[in-house]
């Protein structure tokens, strides 16, 4: 199975600097390539990072400043270019049709791709399938703008030593799992008594907003959860005048809502430390922390022990 992990491809706010192009995150999900908010340059970053556009399967929008969408005409052109052979799915707030449309037509080329629009309206799940539930939250923006949570559904892991004991093994192990039970010497074994607890996934995606009830329903119990800090604790007022948080305003969320891995983007290019960043962030978190660095590769945390 393919590695569950965030390539990011950007990470500078409104304007991009010397060593950070506008956003684009990429997450690898098993088969699954989701690309967020491709700004300005997404497509040579994806170059530079090792991402096909064959990669992408669904592109997820929270919002329609340029600095989350203005990367979109390259990307649908590439898809076409390469021809790519699988539907992408495009996901992004249903007020902002006119604004895709314009993207997507931004000049002319030669369509190919199957590109599918899917606007969201309002809060709930937006697609579903092996991967899991998709869900977006509104958020609270100057402009209408929604995060997106990706939900793996619970499950159960097969215990070696349990099918030992019952005495499953081999093709039986498979027949197990797609009927649910089975007669072994004359008892019925249920995958409940060969298996343990497997709990689900969850990545949250949360860019520019204030404080709100959608930051704290996505980021509830993430493994990994990406979010904006375009500001730190002492541009607190800045932070509210333009829909933004600060890094201190991301940890208190990651502390309260039980998140593993806390990745900070979206920076002003105000500040010339990143390091700053850092420091805010644990003094209410004490989960890990990464700033993220353009390039980058952050692996989704492996699975939460189960008690025993």
């Amino acid at each position: 199975m393919s590695p569950r992990e965030l390539i990011v491809l950007g990470t500078a706010s409104q304007v991009p600097t010397r060593r950070r192009n506008h956003n684009g995150y990429l997450l690898r999900w098993d088969g699954e390539g989701l690309l967020f908010d491709p700004g300005e340059g997404a497509q040579r970053q994806m170059l530079l990072a090792g991402v096909a556009a064959s990669d992408v399967t669904r592109l997820c929008l929270t919002h329609f400043h340029g600095d989350h969408c203005l990367g979109v005409p390259g990307v649908v052109q590439r898809l076409s270019l390469d021809r790519v052979p699988h539907p992408v799915h495009s996901h992004y707030p249903a007020s902002g049709r006119e604004f895709f449309a314009r993207l997507r037509h931004a000049c002319a080329f030669h369509e190919t791709a199957d590109l599918r629009e899917e606007p969201v309206e309002r809060d709930g799940p937006v697609a579903t399938g092996p991967f899991g539930m998709l869900e977006a939250r509104r958020l609270d923006h100057g402009v209408e703008s929604y995060g997106y949570r990706l939900v793996e559904p619970d499950g159960r892991r097969m215990v070696r030593e349990l099918l030992a004991q019952f005495g499953i093994r081999g093709p039986l192990v498979g027949e197990l799992q797609r009927r649910g039970s089975l007669e072994v010497d004359g008892r019925t074994v249920r995958v409940a008594d060969v298996s343990a607890p497997r709990p689900g996934q969850r990545f949250a995606f949360v860019m520019d907003t204030r404080l709100c009830d959608g930051v704290y329903a996505l980021a509830d119990q993430a493994d990994l959860l990406v979010i904006e800090s375009t500001f730190l604790h002492e541009d607190r007022a800045l932070a509210a005048d333009y829909g933004h948080l600060t890094a201190a305003q991301a940890a208190r969320v990651a502390e309260e809502c039980g998140v593993r891995r806390l990745v900070l983007t979206h920076f002003s290019q105000r500040y010339d430390d990143p390091t700053r960043f850092h420091h805010e962030a644990a003094e209410l978190f004490g989960g890990e922390i990464v700033v993220a660095e353009d390039l980058v590769r952050v692996p989704v945390p492996a699975r939460r022990a189960v008690p025993a």
